[in-house]
């Protein structure tokens, strides 16, 4: 990849790595290359953010980039991510934009691009707008300007065909759900008013600057404890509700390996799971694959990034796949990680089995699982991969954790961090490896950059 793409498209500070300026580019370009993909004179998009306080500023420099290259935009404004790409696919669209740092906090945006399908970008076509923002340069049609229409109820028509993916009454189920101040906050209260759940929001107030603060699916220790407190689960979304962690009546985190484990064994019981398959990453605990190896469910791993994960699906038809994070997809009713679908799949289950999460969960034993972030500069992202100190000492953890654990060394896709992450059954142990690491690793890419 270039400069400006990670895993999950433009991400960056706002005003500094990612300004008005590049968000106007990127408008254009996405519309000029799109062009020249679907080989149509005018196309229309629909674009759609969550409650970051940058939303407006680069919604509408993307918005004027789109408009200046003669093609259409449909303003839908705060939803979540996968509604956008819901949308796309009802309306017959040409792409999606969603303005969203996901998980990230406030001071952060980001630019997703979503093609007609609702897919996320291919590679191929991310590196073609890249360098048409980067190196060609951009010049406004003189001759034509699109047109912009907002269309503020479309979340309804979102939230009419969540409802209908279930078939079971959610009625008699205790539900805390945290919406993490961002996206999930306009649509959550809509759709659990429409089930007729017993539900409580948390974290449901977004003043721009609040989202994913101490809220959502990277802080679910408050959550735990509410749920403690006598409901039957939470429910985690992240800032733009791709994604969900749920939390059992125990209190106990139940992420996105169990998530698949649950509804993968749904599945195979009810001849839903096409060759016996589940699509993971490389990042799946080792707990998820040997409960799956003992269902004689079989397991794929990708590399890290939902994109990735559906990539796979689409080549062999798998329908069920997903990330320990939270991003689980159910490709025969969704084109991407749909974090309120998700729950609501899960919700179906337990009240069809009349059973707690805890008990649908105990069916997987999750490894201990160690992960540090190393903090790096571009060029210590490359560099860790030809050190021979740092080689060296990931291939003896190898070596001590032979077949009761693992150890997995990347770098991030959006930020200037490498990460460790070993698993293996004795939790000291584990940890003492990963510290171990980091120190070398920290030694030898201070030194060199």
């Amino acid at each position: 990849m270039g400069k400006l793409f990670g895993t999950d498209g433009v991400r960056g500070l706002v005003n500094k790595d990612l300004t008005s300026e590049l968000a106007l580019k990127l408008g254009a370009s996405i519309a000029k290359i799109r062009k020249q993909k679907l080989k149509k004179e005018h196309l229309t998009f629909v674009i759609g953010s969550d409650t970051r306080k940058s939303k407006d500023m680069l919604s509408f420099a993307v918005i004027a980039g789109i408009l200046s290259e003669g093609d259409n935009i449909i303003d839908v404004g705060v939803l979540p991510t996968p509604a956008i790409s819901y949308l796309i696919t009802k309306y017959q669209l040409d792409g999606g934009i969603v303005i969203s740092a996901s998980h990230n906090p406030s001071e952060y945006n980001g630019i997703k691009v979503l093609n007609e399908k609702g897919y996320k970008l291919s590679e191929k076509e991310e590196e073609e707008i890249e360098e048409e923002v980067l190196h060609i340069g951009w010049n406004a049609n003189i001759n034509e300007v699109g047109t912009y229409e907002r269309k503020p109820n479309a979340k309804e028509e979102y939230i009419d065909y969540l409802c209908s993916t279930i078939k079971n009454p959610i009625t008699d189920i205790k539900i805390l759900v945290d919406t993490a101040n961002g996206a999930a906050s306009v649509t959550a209260p809509l759709l659990f008013d429409k089930l007729k759940a017993n539900y409580t929001l948390i974290n449901a107030n977004p003043d721009g600057l609040n989202i994913n603060a101490n809220a959502g699916s990277t802080h679910i220790d408050v959550l735990q404890e509410k749920v403690r407190e006598g409901y039957d689960l939470g429910i985690a979304y992240d800032g733009d509700a791709d994604r969900c962690i749920l939390v059992d009546e125990k209190g106990r985190v139940i992420d996105g390996d169990y998530i698949l484990a649950i509804a993968g064994l749904y599945k195979k019981e009810k001849g839903l799971l096409p060759k016996n398959t589940i699509v993971g990453t490389v990042m799946s605990n080792l707990g998820f694959i040997k409960c799956c190896e003992k269902n004689s469910i079989n397991v794929i791993k990708t590399k890290v990034g939902d994109k990735y994960v559906l990539e796979e699906m689409l080549k062999e038809d798998y329908t069920l796949g997903g990330e320990q994070s939270g991003h689980i997809i159910f490709k025969e009713l969704a084109t991407t990680g749909d974090g309120e679908l998700t729950s609501l799949q899960i919700l179906n289950i337990l009240s069809e089995k009349h059973e707690k999460l805890s008990v649908l969960a105990d069916a997987m034993e999750k490894y201990p699982q160690v992960l540090i972030n190393v903090e790096t500069t571009p060029k210590g992202k490359e560099d860790y991969l030809e050190n021979t100190k740092i080689q060296s000492e990931i291939k003896r953890i190898e070596e001590i954790l032979k077949d009761d654990g693992r150890i997995l060394v990347r770098a991030s896709g959006t930020e200037n961090l490498i990460r460790i992450m070993i698993e293996g059954k004795n939790t000291e142990e584990i940890e003492t490896l990963a510290k171990g690491l980091e120190r070398i690793m920290k030694m030898e890419l201070d030194e060199k950059n």
